[in-house]
């Protein structure tokens, strides 16, 4: 379980305050008039993106046209799709088809950056939610926030409204995740190889994905997260892949998976990325993209 109230290292806030390349809004005069706290900027995001699989939920249908969406990468791209389908300011919310189409990927990374943007250190976390489907642990991103009282602090975008709230029987704050609700990659790898959790209980249950391997694939993905490279949930390289682990890769995945669920400390979370070519984000990765198929991508990093 995290050690959300683990004290900061000295860069390790302007680290997270600063943009990557995939955060960074671009055209600031979006952003004009829009809220800092952590909660009105959850709201503010829900109102501007849809998942791109909850269309029945709020009454549409997603075009077919619009289903590549969630291959948008950077959130200055996302946020020009918001104003080019609505040229109104961003704190006014759109209507449900006029809503950027994304995943939850999405929800995190643009809480992400605007949190970054008006002064709150933040950075995306991948794993697993238990509270969509029971019995179940579905993958999924959200934001973590600093908060000086409470320490890193899980929000989750996607949830703030009530047709949301209500569907799935959400109960607690989305603004304060419990760590027990949402299990970072690094609490699910170890549940599964040393606390007797199913791993077929963790992955994508209406895609029939699941297993060990996901797992495995969301541990390396969320320490590229941690160290802002916010890839898309469906990108793969090196370890985040490979089928079968000697023992020296499942000893790097415990290490990694120990500093996941502790938060940090961020110099060792910097150290495992940077100095293990298996964990680190290369330029080019393969995509397995959901409509588009098998790609290989420059992500620019």
């Amino acid at each position: 379980m995290a050690d959300a109230r683990q004290a900061l290292e000295a860069d390790e806030p302007s680290f997270y305050l600063t943009h990557s390349v995939f955060s960074d809004p671009g055209d600031l005069s979006r952003l004009d008039g829009i809220p800092s706290a952590p909660g009105e900027l959850a709201r503010l995001v829900r109102d501007l993106l849809v998942h791109r699989e909850e269309g029945p939920l709020f009454g549409f249908t997603l075009p077919e046209h619009r289903k590549n969406e969630a291959e948008t990468r950077y959130v200055s791209a996302i946020l020009r799709i918001i104003t080019e389908m609505d040229e109104r300011p961003l704190t006014v919310a759109r209507a449900p088809g006029k809503r950027f189409a994304g995943t939850c990927r999405d929800f995190a990374l643009v809480l992400c950056s605007l949190l970054r943007s008006t002064g709150t250190p933040a950075r995306i976390r991948c794993g697993f939610a238990t509270y969509f489907v029971p019995g179940r642990n579905e993958d999924h991103w959200v934001a973590e926030y600093w908060d000086r009282d409470k320490g890193w602090t899980l929000v989750d975008a996607q949830l703030p409204t009530p047709r949301v709230m209500d569907t799935f029987k959400i109960s607690f704050d989305p603004v304060d995740v419990p760590r027990d609700r949402f299990l970072v990659a690094g609490d699910a790898w170890r549940a599964c190889r040393h606390e007797g959790a199913d791993p077929a209980t963790f992955g994508v249950s209406f895609l029939n994905l699941s297993g060990l391997d996901f797992v495995q694939g969301n541990v390396v993905r969320d320490l590229a997260a941690l160290n802002k490279v916010e890839v898309l949930p469906w990108d793969g390289w090196n370890l985040s892949e490979r089928v079968h682990l000697d023992e020296t890769d499942a000893r790097l995945l415990d290490a990694v998976a120990e500093a996941e669920s502790r938060g940090g400390p961020f110099s060792r979370l910097r150290h495992l990325f940077l100095a293990n070519p298996g964990l680190r984000t290369p330029r080019t990765i393969t995509s397995y993209t959901t409509y588009s198929g098998v790609r290989t991508v420059d992500i620019g990093v």
